[in-house]
């Protein structure tokens, strides 16, 4: 029988009182129950708009079907016909701008919980299925990967089910790219993603770590001297931005790619870690993304009072919503119509405050988007021993510079179609943040699946010839 209920099942979560000061994961999940009732939520429109509005058209309503009748292991297929990372996706996709946007079950109420079904398929195979995953037999061709985040992950797992040899080279020590060093433990346990990383190895797919594209080996060495077919650079939007204020050179003063690395990676936050990372007791965090989101909560589990900064107002958060939501909870502040100027050191270098000024918006232009603007005189200063800025990120420049006939666009990002991701280097493709800047998994993941059936048509077609 349907369930009409215009809510979704809530997802179970620590108490904002407990989990802001422990990094054990926020959500909890659905329970078998709970995720039938969710279920049954769905409609199962003729049409399916919710895989329309879904980066690598997982078949939604298919596998939400088969969870209404108790079909966990048929409804995981399902997904991972389309998705190498499901359990990944699950938790961290913006569901509700992608596939619960398109919902129609949202339109007079919540759409249903697409993004939380899927965690739990995710979560039910990997602790009970006990088999392997078959290797298919070799078709004789190397494809490169560079980069182990979710596009490099995306198009490794595609093209080893077809058969292609497939290295991965992934310039830190851990394979998983942004999924490890950049999201919380609290968001995304890492035991999670090195799951699926373990799912794609057992799909023959070799994962190369400490090798740096461009300095350790180069593209073209791996092309005309290592045999490899095709590359995909995957290599993710890692040389953060800062706002060239004054004091940014301060200490105490952060990126918030080095202040997750540290955390994330390097687990800062035991007490056993040999990584230093500042404990401040006072802490700004200068963005209003995701990134700046999960640097705020790191920050309060590590002990400080922490309090967000943001120049525009809280309807232009470019963060989810559940994510601002979870952060306020957990006794965040939020600044916004906030710009910083300058940030304020003491006599021995440290970060001692930061001086803003307050913005507010004007007039909507043809876009409707509405621009800040400073109020003169509205200087002030926050009390801060620790400043960490999370303002965007670029594509590293190395990868450009050491590879022949590779185009960029003026601010770093590698030229590639967007259908196919195909550069302007014959048998080099890219996708993800190396080619749009910093955005979601999902969309990096996409790009990734849309490269490896370019890069398959392309090795076919060129053998074919031959």
């Amino acid at each position: 029988m349907p369930n009409m209920s215009l809510k979704k099942n809530e997802m179970p979560t620590q108490a904002p009182e407990v989990r802001n000061s422990n990094f054990l994961e926020v959500a909890l999940g659905y329970t078998e129950e709970q995720a039938i009732d969710e279920a049954k939520r769905c409609l199962n429109c003729k049409h399916k708009p919710c895989t329309a509005g879904c980066p690598v058209k997982i078949h939604i309503s298919d596998f939400i079907a088969q969870v209404a009748e108790g079909n966990f292991e048929e409804a995981y297929r399902i997904i991972s016909q389309s998705s190498s990372l499901p359990a990944v996706c699950g938790r961290v996709c913006p569901q509700e701008t992608q596939c619960e946007k398109m919902c129609v079950r949202g339109v007079k109420g919540e759409p249903v919980g697409i993004g939380r079904l899927e965690r739990f398929v995710a979560d039910y195979h990997n602790s009970h299925c006990t088999t392997s995953v078959v290797k298919p037999e070799s078709n004789g061709h190397k494809v490169a990967i560079i980069g182990s985040g979710p596009s490099g992950l995306a198009c490794a797992g595609d093209l080893a089910k077809k058969g292609y040899d497939v290295t991965v080279f992934e310039a830190l020590h851990l394979a998983g790219g942004v999924l490890v060093y950049g999201i919380p433990e609290f968001r995304l346990p890492k035991t999670i993603v090195q799951k699926e990383i373990d799912t794609l190895k057992e799909l023959g797919v070799e994962i190369d770590t400490n090798v740096v594209i461009g300095k350790t080996i180069s593209i073209d060495e791996l092309m005309e001297e290592y045999g490899y077919d095709a590359v995909f650079i995957g290599s993710g939007a890692g040389l953060p931005r800062f706002m060239n204020i004054p004091g940014e050179s301060l200490n105490g003063v952060y990126s918030a790619n080095e202040f997750l690395t540290r955390v994330n990676l390097m687990k800062a936050y035991k007490p056993d870690s040999t990584t230093p990372i500042q404990h401040g007791k006072k802490v700004v965090v200068v963005g209003g993304g995701n990134v700046a989101m999960d640097a705020a909560r790191c920050a309060k589990r590590l002990g400080a009072d922490v309090t967000i900064v943001y120049r525009l107002a809280m309807e232009e958060l470019p963060a989810r919503k559940e994510e601002v939501e979870h952060a306020m909870e957990e006794g965040i502040e939020f600044k916004l119509l906030t710009n910083p100027v300058s940030i304020e050191g003491n006599a021995d270098g440290w970060v001692d405050g930061i001086t803003c000024q307050v913005m507010e918006l004007c007039e909507p232009d043809a876009s409707g988007r509405r621009s800040p603007k400073a109020v003169q005189g509205s200087e002030f200063t926050i009390d801060a021993d620790c400043v960490i800025m999370a303002i965007g990120t670029s594509p590293n420049p190395l990868i450009k510079s050491t590879t022949k006939g590779l185009e960029t666009q003026r601010w770093g990002g590698i030229v590639a179609d967007d259908e196919t991701g195909k550069t302007s280097r014959e048998g080099v493709y890219a996708g993800g943040d190396a080619v749009t800047g910093a955005a979601t998994v999902i969309l990096a993941m996409g790009a990734g699946k849309n490269a490896a059936a370019a890069i398959d048509r392309y090795i076919s077609e060129k053998y074919a010839e031959n």
